[in-house]
């Protein structure tokens, strides 16, 4: 095996391995709610005027999942559409109360796992991080290019 697809397998090792330990405290806290749900609504309190493309291109979905995707949300009370005055024709995303409150339950979950976690990035120096984010960015960018 050449070192490529043994870094490949490590990174999709690692992924699995995370994602196994992870799901269930994911899944107790957060009960009744898919994946795709809790990410949209991380992806409507980050983004800015966050709409159906912007959600689409960050949640890597067609822009009909997004639309089904949201009405779902909606109907559920985890957020609300709204227009801006300038603009009447488009749509955007915003959580409730109950979705912004979801939200903290993941964001707390993040750091109870980066807490647990702390003692792998601890010891690591500037340049390993460095090096790491050379290699996702080119890797990323290589993949953008495939479009």
């Amino acid at each position: 095996m050449d070192k490529r697809q043994e870094l490949m397998g490590e990174f999709m090792d690692l992924f699995n391995e995370i994602v196994y330990l992870n799901k269930p405290a994911l899944e107790n806290a957060l009960k009744g709610y898919k994946l795709s749900e809790i990410e949209m609504i991380e992806h409507i309190e980050k983004i800015p005027q966050a709409n159906v493309t912007k959600l689409a291109q960050a949640s890597y979905m067609t822009r009909g999942a997004i639309s089904k995707l949201s009405k779902k949300l909606m109907e559920k009370g985890l957020i609300e559409s709204y227009q801006n005055e300038e603009n009447k024709k488009e749509i955007y995303f915003k959580l409730t109360k109950k979705g912004k409150e979801l939200n903290q339950k993941h964001e707390e979950l993040h750091e109870f796992f980066m807490e647990r976690d702390k003692i792998v990035f601890e010891p690591m120096k500037k340049e390993e991080y460095d090096t790491i984010f050379r290699f996702i960015g080119r890797y990323r960018q290589h993949l953008k290019n495939m479009d």
